[in-house]
């Protein structure tokens, strides 16, 4: 397999040439997913005052005591609290000044203007102290960190409205192909319907948002020259079909023609082989151009291993690359060639069985599959039973910032 390289080095060599986005302010609540450039640090103090952490009474000194009043969320008690006095109190509520602790609803006894327990809670017994989750100026969130839905809550509760994070990577999606139709439902005998560019588009959504279409393209160096040129404002630049060598095959070439520099081509890996990988200047932008092959779960598959993390090194994710997994074959696995495979799985969180067609066009299979197992180039047979390598397909199977 002279010239071909092996999966690990050609997603290393990816990530070194995938340019990082720069910095912008983007609302908080707009950002899930979105990466942080920055450190944030708190801008007031939660919580803001002591807080009783449950319903009952805030109460001072030995009972019974006598209730003077109510202290309820947005609404607390104007007033100090002296031995043998309390106020009505509700879970999130300021603790009165004065008030030492809170006695449960559950082990109150109520009188007419009073309260009493046959046992008085310690000193400090269900209160939420003042700055126990955080102070104004202490750290809230990481740079590098991507936002969760934990992290809008906690940079809302720390007092911003706005978070420095990376920008979104334009993608660019082209279809390549003489045989592709545009139209599903006019599709001609020796046509197929384009689907290659909706799915990758689809893919890197819930990462960059809408990606820009193009196509389908024919097999012809005007035609890609034409739809290079609207590519030119792109980050990323994903092709798929006829970036290999054949008579019909002109994707190199338009894009050397459009000034892209090929890195590498050729993965030794099943399916997949003829991906390339190139870069363009543009100004003092750099784009990054993926090159995928035509059959659709090549297509996909190389778009999981290679633009998703590359995407996703350009939104500056610590971990890009999708995150390993262990399943314990549901079956027998044959031994493998000289190529990695990426076999489509479906797996119950437990075991994995292979899906039933594994040829590199099938797409109901892909459909059907919600895993890829991972087997290495020369593995021997796999028994029943025995732990094997997968990808989850369920939100990109990556692990993460």
């Amino acid at each position: 397999m002279s010239g071909w390289l092996d999966l690990d080095e050609a997603q290393r060599q990816l990530l070194s040439l995938a340019p990082v986005m720069g910095s912008e302010d983007a609302a908080i609540e707009a950002a899930l997913g979105r990466v942080l450039t920055a450190d944030i640090y708190a801008r007031r103090t939660q919580p803001p005052a002591d807080l009783s952490a449950m319903d009952g009474y805030a109460i001072c000194g030995e009972g019974p005591w006598k209730v003077i009043g109510e202290s309820r969320c947005g609404a607390p008690f104007v007033g100090t609290l002296k031995t043998g006095t309390s106020v009505r109190i509700s879970t999130g509520a300021h603790m009165p000044v004065g008030a030492e602790s809170v006695l449960l609803q559950e082990n109150a006894v109520r009188g007419e203007d009073s309260v009493s327990s046959t046992e008085t809670p310690p000193i400090g017994r269900h209160i939420r102290r003042r700055g126990f989750d955080f102070s104004d100026g202490d750290p809230l969130i990481n740079a590098g960190a991507a936002i969760g839905p934990a992290h809008i809550a906690l940079a809302l509760s720390g007092g911003h409205t706005k978070v420095p994070v990376r920008r979104l990577p334009k993608v660019t999606v082209i279809d390549s192909g003489d045989e592709l139709a545009s139209d599903p439902e006019n599709c001609g005998p020796d046509q197929i319907p384009a689907s290659n560019g909706a799915m990758i588009a689809a893919m890197a959504a819930p990462l960059v948002g809408k990606a820009k279409r193009i196509g389908p393209v024919g097999d012809n160096m005007a035609a890609l020259a034409s739809a290079l040129v609207h590519a030119d404002d792109c980050d990323i630049l994903i092709t798929s079909g006829g970036a290999s060598v054949g008579d019909h095959d002109l994707v190199q070439d338009a894009l050397r023609e459009w000034g892209a520099d090929i890195a590498f081509w050729k993965v030794a890996m099943k399916p997949g082989k003829p991906l390339m990988v190139a870069t363009r200047q543009s100004g003092d932008r750099r784009q990054l151009v993926l090159g995928l092959p035509g059959n659709p779960v090549s297509s996909f598959v190389t778009a999981f291993l290679f633009a998703l993390p590359a995407i996703r090194q350009c939104l500056g994710f610590a971990n890009p690359l999708p995150l390993a997994q262990t399943r314990i074959a549901g079956q027998t696995f044959p031994a493998v060639g000289q190529r990695r495979e990426f076999v489509r799985g479906i797996s119950d969180g437990t075991s994995v069985i292979t899906a039933n067609s594994q040829d590199s066009s099938a797409l109901a299979s892909l459909a059907s599959a919600n895993c890829l197992i991972d087997r290495a180039p020369g593995a021997p047979e796999t028994a029943k039973a025995e732990p094997v390598t997968v990808y989850s397909l369920q939100n990109g199977g990556f692990a993460g910032a």
